[in-house]
């Protein structure tokens, strides 16, 4: 089946959208929270809203538009999370000044969030396009978030936090990246996934209306 939607996408929103959960998410995982005893960070319930974004944009515009949307997004992603981290390095403003230094902490959160996004929403891509057409709206968005979320996870916190100069996160990277992707995918099967299904539910209709 083509994309539901042949037109083109509404690109440069979609491209804002990416950029801003991106940032917003790079700057919310250097921001440790407890959550029923558990260990996390606030990171944890910014980022599933990507996955949501590109099977969104699968489902309707096709896995073209998807990857370019990718492709579009990384370059500066990479370079406003390295901004917006080194202003606000570990949730606390640093000024204009902190800019001035480089920031080896910053950057590798940077770089790791460019090379998860990536390759995560890549393999989102790819398995959302091979599950699409199955009889069920959930099946795609559930499978395309496990797997691209475990990929994501996996490069994100060993390229950011293995050795790095933060003690707490050096020290449980391994544990806080675990219990990252379990609230991921739990916190993505019970609400994402259905905040998906409700928004193709609304956005198809508005579309086709306009046809």
């Amino acid at each position: 089946m083509t994309a539901l939607y042949r037109k083109q996408p509404p690109v440069l929103r979609l491209w804002a959208a990416h950029l801003f959960f991106i940032v917003l998410s790079n700057y919310a995982v250097q921001i440790p929270v407890s959550v029923f005893g558990i260990e996390t960070t606030w990171g944890t319930f910014t980022y599933p809203f990507l996955f949501v974004l590109t099977d969104l944009t699968v489902r309707l515009f096709g896995q073209r538009s998807a990857r370019r949307l990718v492709f579009m997004a990384m370059m500066p992603a990479l370079l406003m999370s390295y901004l917006v981290g080194t202003l606000f390095e570990l949730g606390q403003y640093r000024g204009l000044a902190a800019l001035s230094e480089f920031s080896l902490f910053i950057f590798r959160i940077a770089l790791a969030s460019f090379a998860g996004y990536v390759v995560g929403q890549l393999l989102d891509i790819t398995v959302f396009q091979r599950l699409r057409d199955t009889g069920d709206w959930w099946v795609a968005p559930s499978a395309a978030s496990v797997f691209g979320n475990l990929i994501d996870t996996a490069i994100f916190y060993s390229v950011a936090f293995y050795q790095t100069s933060d003690p707490y996160l050096a020290a449980n990277w391994v544990w806080l990246g675990s219990v990252d992707y379990v609230v991921k995918i739990i916190s993505g099967l019970l609400i994402f996934v259905p905040v998906y299904g409700a928004v193709l539910s609304i956005v198809t209709r508005r579309l086709r209306s306009r046809n």
